[in-house]
């Protein structure tokens, strides 16, 4: 089983490619294959065939899975991209900021 270090509903930042600075939210993880989905960002186009009486088909666009080591979080308190820490408060492991050691939620 492989781990990633994004949850669905982080804030992140493309570090290179095509897409490079660009932020947006994560609508997906799959730690199976180590990819993530990002609110408009790596958008393609599909095509669609409709398959019940009355649905349309033709071009769809949607996003597509990218490499998350290729997105890096953003932190809420120092809004930069940062590399994700952990630490123990209150008896429960938190995933804290590496630059300003604020708490992700």
């Amino acid at each position: 089983m492989n781990k990633v270090h994004v949850k669905t509903g982080d804030e992140v930042v493309v570090i290179n490619g095509k897409y490079h600075g660009q932020q947006g939210k994560v609508l997906a993880v799959s730690p199976a294959e180590g990819k993530v989905i990002v609110e408009g960002i790596n958008i393609i186009t599909k095509h669609v065939k409709p398959r019940r009486m009355g649905e349309v088909g033709g071009l769809v666009k949607a996003e597509s899975a990218l490499y998350a080591d290729k997105v890096q979080l953003v932190c809420p308190k120092c809004k930069k991209p940062t590399r994700v820490g952990h630490a123990v408060k209150d008896g429960k492991k938190v995933r804290v900021c590496k630059k300003c050691g604020a708490q992700f939620e």
